[in-house]
């Protein structure tokens, strides 16, 4: 009895370590914690499949504003379409270009920064 004891108590040590590891921080809508910072989220259609999935996000969110959950559903298949569409596009023609900043400005994650 004492040795089922001793590994319950040991189980739920363990338990209770690894759950601390896995904290998760709270970014708010369109922001994802990277680095210790809650960065903003780039979309990204440079081929089919982070179009799809782009698409997706964007036409679920889209359709939900205008008509709720069913609108969602709506949005989201249609985004996905065009988004692996455009995806393709851009990786066979190569998108767009970076925007382009100031004089002694470089363009990172999505903004312009001063240059070291």
């Amino acid at each position: 009895m004492r040795m089922m004891l001793t590994m319950f108590a040991v189980a739920a040590l363990v338990a209770g370590v690894s759950s601390g590891a896995v904290a998760q921080y709270v970014c708010p809508p369109g922001y994802a914690y990277s680095r210790g910072v809650c960065q903003p989220v780039t979309r990204s259609y440079s081929n089919p499949v982070s179009g799809a999935v782009t698409g997706e996000a964007a036409g679920a969110a889209a359709g939900n504003r205008a008509a709720g959950p069913v609108g969602a559903i709506v949005g989201g298949a249609i985004g996905t379409a065009t988004g692996t569409i455009t995806g393709t596009a851009n990786m066979l023609t190569g998108g767009a270009p970076p925007p382009t900043c100031a004089r002694g400005y470089t363009y990172y994650n999505g903004a312009c920064y001063p240059a070291r």
